[in-house]
């Protein structure tokens, strides 16, 4: 039987990690629940394949016209987290044109 390695016997290094969390207020241009779910999942989709974070509605599930939204990313770098969420911000705001940004809070966990 082979000894443990040298991280298993009691040294540890344990590297930071930055927690931070957008939560994106949204009106949006539909008049059903059925159209809202369309869009907040295209814009949920969308940010996961090009941002890599976990995202949910969050809040006002049952009005079709507002929608809130969480999106969360987990860097070893503070500045790195902080700034995928900005992106996103902007990218929510140039590439959805018929969606009105109307609150974001950035904050870190």
């Amino acid at each position: 039987m082979s000894s443990p390695s040298r991280a298993h016997r009691g040294t540890r290094n344990f590297e930071q990690m930055f927690i931070y969390c957008l939560e994106l207020h949204l009106a949006l241009p539909s008049s059903s629940l059925k159209e809202k779910r369309g869009i907040i999942k295209s814009i949920q989709g969308r940010a996961r394949n090009r941002f890599n974070i976990a995202c949910a509605e969050v809040a006002r599930q049952d009005n079709c016209k507002v929608a809130v939204l969480g999106f969360v990313t987990v860097s070893p770098d503070k500045n790195l987290a902080r700034s995928v969420l900005v992106n996103l911000e902007t990218w929510v705001y140039e590439d959805w044109p018929d969606v009105e940004i109307i609150g974001a809070d950035i904050n870190e966990v």
